[in-house]
């Protein structure tokens, strides 16, 4: 499991591991990291030209103890102090005693441009709001300068705990993080600032408490597969409905299914006005014509893809949230739902909106759900009682404990970005619920294998491309 702490919690740790080392030795550590970053980003260090961002904190420090060792490797290097007076004073000395240079903000515009490295050290993960004219003005530089620009723990300009961007900010090919991932590095819109990320070992682990975030990687997703065993038949494996699609669109009712069928459960029942267009793609469906209510017995229901906003749609729905059993709701089902229908469920309810759909659930504008996203799943997961799988270019999942961490999928890429594929993840996601996985296991597995799917398929891709090649995903994370 990849781990996000928040600011106050690295903080922590920092200090009571300060407590034990001698005077110096993290911001060593973490130049050393930096370096080494530094030297795979220039491939030759000898005759090449560093220019350090260097404000006020610990981060200007790191940046300008990482030059200095650059500096006795043969390259050229150029400090850029945004505020002279309130350089780290050790590392600045360092610095100037490797044979550094020092220029002002004012001038610094040339060595940014003329740089193969930028490292910016300009604020840390205290930093609130965007960079100031100066500092802005040479984050400007340094996207438009030759070289790479190599951010010292997160970019300066961006909120360490909420992944959110309020002005200017520096713009990285790769980040240098130090102990645990921040939050702004795994969420969107902070992490497309971020550029490759490398986490640096400086003996905070034993000091660490809870995470903000955790993201799966493929040793986590292999353990929450459902396996068949031999005493299993496809009953025991789990029945999933699917109440999707309408006349009007029975293809969302066919790619639902084509998700379920892959995700882990022993059968899938179809109940609603589909049932042709699912026959003649999927012929081992159980379908049926009527409500969910009269569908047959399953352990978990899908529904909302493509229902439209008929009575016929209301009333699945409607009967869907009265099984007693895990549900996900998705598409037009979410223009249905009221908070206090969801909250007086017993069973688990998964939401998997959006941005567009998260913002009118909460009444927000679009903009402030793709702004504000780790804040955005947090309230709709506390609004509605509920596990919510908030799509996008970052999708999270949130439990409604907010005790637990905030899950990140990291296997997202932008070809998910076409018609169906979120019909796809929902019908996926309802299969892995109805074989047995809590509602966040499952709404995490889901969307990992649908984004590791995404990455084997040739692109570009459709969503029955990508339900197809869920079978190579599941054995990718399982092999």
């Amino acid at each position: 499991m990849r781990y996000g702490h928040s600011v106050e919690t690295v903080r922590r740790a920092e200090a009571a591991l300060m407590a034990r080392v001698p005077e110096g030795a993290l911001m060593q550590r973490a130049a050393a990291g930096l370096a080494g970053a530094g030297t795979d980003l220039l491939g030759r260090v000898y005759g090449a030209r560093v220019a350090v961002l260097v404000g006020s904190g610990a981060n200007g420090g790191d940046a300008l103890y990482a030059a200095a060792r650059l500096l006795r490797r043969g390259a050229a290097a150029t400090a850029v102090l945004l505020n002279p007076e309130r350089a780290y004073a050790e590392g600045l000395a360092a610095f100037r005693s490797a044979g550094g240079r020092v220029a002002a903000a004012d001038g610094g515009a040339r060595a940014v441009a003329r740089a193969d490295l930028v490292l910016d050290g300009v604020t840390g993960i205290g930093g609130k709001g965007g960079l100031r004219p100066e500092a802005a003005d040479l984050a400007l530089a340094a996207r438009d300068g030759r070289g790479a620009v190599l951010a010292v723990d997160l970019p300066s300009g961006v909120d360490a705990d909420t992944g959110e961007v309020h002005g200017p900010a520096v713009h990285a090919d790769a980040t240098v993080t130090f102990g645990t991932y921040k939050p702004a590095l795994l969420v969107d819109p902070a992490a497309e600032f971020a550029g490759a990320l490398r986490l640096v070992d400086i003996g905070l682990d034993g000091d660490l408490g809870a995470p903000e975030l955790e993201a799966l990687q493929h040793a986590d997703a292999a353990a929450l597969l459902p396996r068949p065993s031999g005493e299993s038949d496809k009953y025991r494996r789990g029945v999933v409905g699917v109440a999707a699609g309408s006349e009007r669109y029975p293809g969302a009712a066919v790619l639902a299914v084509s998700g379920a069928l892959r995700g882990g459960a022993g059968a899938v029942r179809y109940a609603g006005p589909g049932g042709p267009a699912v026959l003649a793609r999927h012929p081992e469906t159980l379908v049926s014509a009527g409500s969910p209510r009269a569908a047959g017995r399953v352990q978990a229901w899908v529904v909302g893809p493509g229902l439209g906003d008929t009575s016929q749609a209301r009333t699945a729905v409607d009967d869907a949230l009265a099984a007693d059993v895990p549900i996900l709701v998705d598409a037009d089902g979410l223009r249905l739902l009221t908070p206090e229908a969801v909250r007086r469920r017993t069973a688990a309810t998964v939401l998997t909106p959006h941005a567009g759909e998260a913002a009118a659930l909460l009444g927000w504008a679009r903009e402030d759900v793709e702004g504000r996203r780790l804040h955005a799943v947090r309230e709709l997961a506390a609004r509605f009682g509920a596990t919510v799988l908030l799509k996008g270019s970052t999708t999270l999942v949130a439990d409604p404990d907010p005790g637990r961490p905030v899950r990140v999928n990291a296997t997202g890429t932008a070809w998910l970005a076409t018609a169906g594929s979120g019909d796809v993840l929902s019908g996926l996601t309802g299969s892995l619920l109805a074989a047995g996985l809590a509602a966040r296991d499952a709404a995490s597995l889901g969307a990992y294998l649908h984004g590791l799917s995404a990455r084997l398929t040739p692109h570009p891709l459709t969503a029955l491309d990508l339900a197809d090649s869920l079978p190579a995903a599941w054995h990718n994370v399982s092999a």
